[in-house]
C-alpha cells in the first residue's frame, strides 16, 4: 500500500513539472548568426514579430544591427514562416509596397531564391525565410555582400517559387512584378478595386497571383477542389452579369481554366485579354468525392506497367548474367588453353621422340619395376 502511494505521488509530481515547463515561455530562437562575413551582430533589436504580421504564419522573428570594422552599419530583419509559399508572399507584397514609390523594382532570381534590391534596401526569400536588409551607414556593395553571405547560411527548402506563379503568361515579364497570396480568405490585400472580386469565396482553400503585363493585369485564383472552383465560377459569372447591367467596372475578360478562375483587367480590348488567358495552362488533378469509377482500369494499367517493368528487369539481369558467364567461360577457357599449350611445349622440349610419347622399354627390367612387366602365361 505504501509503495502504491509513493508511486502515485511521483506520477503526480512528474505531471506537475511537465505542465509547468510547458506553460513557461520559451526563449525566442536566434535566427541571425553572430557574424556575417566581415560584419558582426552588435545589437538585437527584437525577437517578436510585429502585430501586423499574422502570428500563425510566423514561426520565429529577429531584428538586429550589424556593424563592420570601419563603422559600417546595416539593419537586418528575418522572418521564418511555416511554408516557403508564405515567405514568397511576404517578398511579393513587400516589393509591391516599395513599387508604389519605386516603379522600377523587380523581383529577380539572383538573390536567395528570389528577391529585389534598391539603392538602400534589399529583400529576398529562401526556403521558409524572408529577409530584409537596409543599409544605414555603408555602401550598396556591402549591402549585397552581406545578403549573399547570409543567404548561404539559410536552408533552401524547395528552392523554387510557388508553382502557381509559373503559370502566369509571359513569365519572364510578369514574375518581376507578381504579387502572390497563399491560402487567402479574402482578396482586399491585392491592389485591385474591382467589385467582381467580392464574389470570390475561398474559405482559405485557394491561392492567387496577380501579374502586370503592359497596361493589363491578370489575376489567377487556384481553388484546391473542383467543387470549390465550380461554385465560385458560377458566382463570378452571375456577378459579372450584374455589373454589366449596372454599368459598373468589370473584367475585360474572364474564364475558368480547370480549377483556375482567370481574370484580365484594364486590357486594351477583349481580344488581347483573351490571348493572355489562352496562355494560362492548368495541370489537371482529379479528386473524386466517392469511389473513383476508373479505379479498376487504373489498377490494371499499374499492374501491366509493373509486370512489364519486372519483365524488363529480369531480361536485363539475365542478359547481364549471360554476358558475365560467357566472359568468365572465355577467361577460363583461355587459361586452360594456355596451360595445355605450355604443357605441350614442355613435352616437346624434353622428348627425343619427335614430339611423340616415347616408351623406354629397354630400361624396364625386373629390377626397376617388376609390376610393369608382362608375365608369361602358363
Amino acid at each position: 500500500m505504501r509503495l502504491s502511494k509513493l508511486i502515485l505521488s511521483l506520477v503526480v509530481l512528474l505531471a506537475f513539472v511537465i505542465s509547468a515547463s510547458a506553460d513557461s515561455p520559451s526563449e525566442p530562437a536566434q535566427l541571425l548568426p553572430a557574424t556575417i562575413g566581415k560584419f558582426r551582430k552588435a545589437t538585437v533589436i527584437a525577437r517578436q514579430a510585429p502585430k501586423e504580421q499574422n502570428a500563425s504564419e510566423v514561426l520565429a522573428f529577429e531584428v538586429a544591427e550589424y556593424v563592420g570594422n570601419k563603422g559600417e552599419q546595416l539593419h537586418v530583419e528575418i522572418s521564418r514562416l511555416r511554408q516557403d509559399s508564405w515567405a514568397y508572399e511576404a517578398l511579393s507584397f513587400t516589393a509591391a509596397t516599395v513599387r508604389t514609390t519605386r516603379s522600377d523594382v523587380e523581383i529577380v532570381n539572383n538573390i536567395g531564391t528570389a528577391g529585389f534590391a534598391t539603392d538602400n534596401q534589399l529583400a529576398f526569400f529562401k526556403g521558409q525565410n524572408f529577409v530584409q536588409i537596409t543599409r544605414t551607414k555603408t555602401s550598396a556593395a556591402n549591402l549585397i555582400e552581406l545578403a549573399q553571405n547570409l543567404s548561404e547560411t539559410l536552408d533552401k527548402g524547395e528552392g523554387d517559387i510557388p508553382p502557381l506563379v509559373k503559370h502566369l503568361p509571359e513569365l519572364e515579364v510578369t514574375q518581376k512584378n507578381a504579387v502572390f497570396l497563399n491560402g487567402f480568405t479574402t482578396l482586399p490585400r491585392f491592389p485591385l478595386e474591382f467589385p467582381v472580386l467580392s464574389a470570390v469565396q475561398s474559405g482559405g482553400n485557394a491561392d492567387a497571383v496577380m501579374g502586370t503585363y503592359g497596361k493589363s493585369k491578370i489575376l489567377i485564383i487556384e481553388f484546391n477542389t473542383p467543387q470549390l472552383a465550380t461554385e465560385n465560377d458560377q458566382r463570378i459569372k452571375n456577378r459579372i452579369q450584374e455589373l454589366w447591367k449596372l454599368g459598373q467596372p468589370s473584367p475585360t475578360a474572364y474564364r475558368r481554366v480547370g480549377n483556375y478562375s482567370v481574370f484580365v483587367f484594364d486590357a486594351p480590348d477583349e481580344a488581347s485579354a483573351k490571348q493572355l488567358i489562352d496562355q494560362v495552362k492548368y495541370e489537371q488533378v482529379v479528386q473524386w468525392l466517392g469511389d473513383n469509377p476508373n479505379i479498376y482500369k487504373e489498377a490494371e494499367k499499374r499492374y501491366i506497367n509493373t509486370t512489364l517493368g519486372v519483365l524488363v528487369a529480369v531480361l536485363k539481369a539475365s542478359g547481364y548474367a549471360a554476358v558475365a558467364c560467357l566472359g568468365l567461360g572465355g577467361l577460363i577457357g583461355g587459361l586452360l588453353f594456355s596451360y595445355r599449350r605450355s604443357q605441350q611445349k614442355e613435352v616437346t622440349a624434353y622428348s627425343d621422340a619427335g614430339g611423340m610419347l616415347r616408351l623406354n622399354l629397354d630400361e624396364l627390367t625386373p629390377e626397376t619395376d617388376p609390376a610393369r612387366l608382362l608375365r608369361e602365361r602358363n
